[in-house]
């Protein structure tokens, strides 16, 4: 094994697919991916003690947990995911990963405004290197018919991470102060770093196709390579359809708070949503394995009916909790049904490695990223707060916008589905 992150030879490599070390390597990333959701998250979570210090308006915070992170992590995305093609996965991981970590450590020692809009804007560019690389290598870990329930467990470090930012590090907020949790919730990074450089080892890329040629161009241009995976319909699709779901999760995330402040003036049950963000980790990885079954047990393109049921079964349970009379009823009924819209994460990811090349995977998926941060997170929230500003006012207005957007967004997205599914056999590579 070298450890300047140069791939295995082809022969070695091959016999780690699927084996017990691969997932071990999984659990790991996985643990990677965990810490980056924890370092996201944590200013929403601490954002009342950093506004009250800092002396801080409203909008303030809003850029400096949305906009100074999302912008350029969804910018950088598309790039990081050509470097990755190109370059050492385990490398781009690695460093993100060191980077992210020590920029919330030195969050905590932030005296204005301006220093924690910088020290997000290097955490928004190292995480933009994280999953694209990991989407690419896992592709090469494990057996094409196995990544429903590989990217499915990966995902789930979405909202362990989110449920361990509000659960530990409010709690460690609450017992001694902001600064002390950004530290502690950091520092761990920096451990997994040196645990990762030597348990991660680059493969081939590529190295399970079966059919073509097993040298991938790799001198396209950025161009070249774009026009070929947009120019497919059910990449199109795909997009599209989960850019909608990303609407209804980040759209939630950013109200539930002023579903039970404001509606049922129950403020204090917030950080009890940290465990439903726990709980939309086993239903992404259920979800997961259901893809893979569906599609072995009827056809490839099913690997969406996954996506279709997170859409629309979801909605009952958004309305009666939304227009619940009891605080706790809201928090059940809301949390339960976040779970269910949650569980396309690991689906979303998996799906789209089938439809490009080996040398096209990171790419692809930063452009994924990129176009569920720009639609999820920079236009659903802000769409949703004007509804509820302007057109749904007064009692249970905040719970009629989300009701109409939660409604839209899962039908339109059911739509887009059924027509990636009807192009997915057209369009789907051969790896």
């Amino acid at each position: 094994m070298k450890r300047n992150g140069m791939s295995l030879p082809k022969d070695k490599a091959k016999k780690l697919v699927s084996s017990p070390y691969a997932w071990v390597v999984l659990g790991l990333l996985t643990l990677i991916y965990i810490s980056s959701f924890v370092d996201r998250q944590i200013i929403a979570v601490l954002a009342p003690a950093i506004q009250d210090e800092l002396s801080l308006s409203n909008f303030q915070v809003g850029i400096l947990y949305g906009t100074a992170f999302s912008f350029i992590y969804a910018l950088c995305g598309i790039p990081m995911g050509r470097l990755a093609d190109i370059y050492s996965r385990k490398l781009m991981i690695i460093a993100g990963l060191v980077v992210w970590s020590l920029m919330t450590v030195v969050s905590g020692f932030a005296s204005s405004l301006t220093f924690l809009i910088v020290a997000r804007f290097f955490v928004g560019i190292s995480e933009s290197a994280l999953s694209p690389a990991v989407y690419s290598l896992l592709s090469d870990y494990f057996k094409p018919e196995q990544r429903g329930t590989v990217f499915s467990i990966y995902a789930a470090g979405i909202f362990v991470g989110i449920g361990v930012s509000f659960l530990v590090g409010g709690g460690i907020a609450e017992a001694y102060d902001w600064r002390t949790s950004l530290m502690a919730v950091g520092a761990p990074g920096l451990l997994i770093a040196a645990v990762a450089w030597f348990v991660i080892r680059e493969f081939p890329r590529g190295i399970l196709q079966t059919k073509g040629n097993q040298r991938f161009d790799t001198e396209q241009s950025f161009g070249e390579v774009v026009r070929y995976i947009i120019r497919k319909k059910t990449v199109r699709y795909h997009f599209l359809g989960f850019s909608f779901m990303a609407f209804t999760g980040y759209t939630i995330l950013g109200f539930i708070g002023i579903v039970l402040s404001d509606i049922h003036e129950a403020g204090s049950l917030v950080p009890q949503y940290g465990w439903f963000m726990m709980a939309a980790g086993l239903s992404v990885m259920a979800s997961g394995k259901a893809a893979d079954w569906l599609a072995k047990k009827f056809e490839a393109s099913y690997r969406f009916v996954p996506g279709i049921i997170a859409a629309l079964g979801c909605l009952p349970l958004y309305y009666f909790g939304l227009f619940a009379e009891s605080a706790m009823t809201a928090l059940i009924l809301i949390g339960l049904a976040n779970v269910i819209s949650s569980s396309y994460n690991g689906i979303a990811a998996a799906i789209l490695q089938y439809l490009v090349k080996p040398n096209m995977r990171a790419l692809a998926s930063g452009l994924y990223l990129f176009v569920i941060s720009v639609v999820g997170f920079g236009i659903g929230p802000p769409l949703t707060g004007w509804l509820m500003d302007t057109v749904f006012t007064g009692d249970y207005g905040a719970a009629k916008a989300l009701m109409l957007v939660f409604t839209c967004c899962g039908i339109l997205a059911t739509g887009f589905f059924w027509m990636a599914m009807q192009n997915y056999d057209r369009d789907k590579e051969e790896n």
